[in-house]
């Protein structure tokens, strides 16, 4: 795949910031620089991490991105909670389900991500666990100043 027009979890997620445009459309303009904005900007977020970590190299760094698109994703779902229950009138059961499956299919690249890494997505260097200095410390230290003189 050369394009991240071709990934389907790209597409899905494109489609639904296309929706969300259309619902804010018809919020109060009293929302234009509050939801409408927030809503906006989370829902584009989605897509563009996907975007960004499709190109990215590093099985860490994609895996990164798309982890960014989930938590913009989970923002999203709230700011459709927050409409439905402000009273505007959404489409909230249709808009949440859309949102769940695009949880998923993120979740469902992250794994196929981690499942093609040789070290299956882990990619932190093992910790060296060094002693505590105070042990490599000359024994004359240990001392008491008494036992000096």
């Amino acid at each position: 795949m050369q394009r991240v027009e071709q990934l389907e979890v790209w597409r899905e997620a494109h489609t639904l910031v296309l929706e969300t445009y259309e619902l804010v459309s018809g919020l109060p303009d009293s929302e234009r620089f509050g939801l409408i904005s927030q809503m906006r900007r989370a829902a584009v977020s989605i897509p563009a991490n996907i975007a960004e970590g499709f190109k990215r190299r590093g099985v860490a760094e994609k895996i990164r991105f798309y982890n960014i698109s989930e938590a913009s994703l989970e923002e999203l779902r709230y700011y459709f909670l927050l409409c439905r229950d402000l009273g505007y009138e959404i489409q909230y059961d249709e808009l949440s389900a859309k949102a769940e499956r695009l949880a998923r299919m993120l979740q469902g690249a992250i794994n196929a991500i981690r499942a093609d890494s040789p070290r299956g997505g882990h990619t932190s260097k093992p910790s060296l666990r060094l002693p505590s200095p105070i042990y490599h410390l000359p024994p004359t230290i240990y001392r008491s100043s008494t036992q000096l003189s």
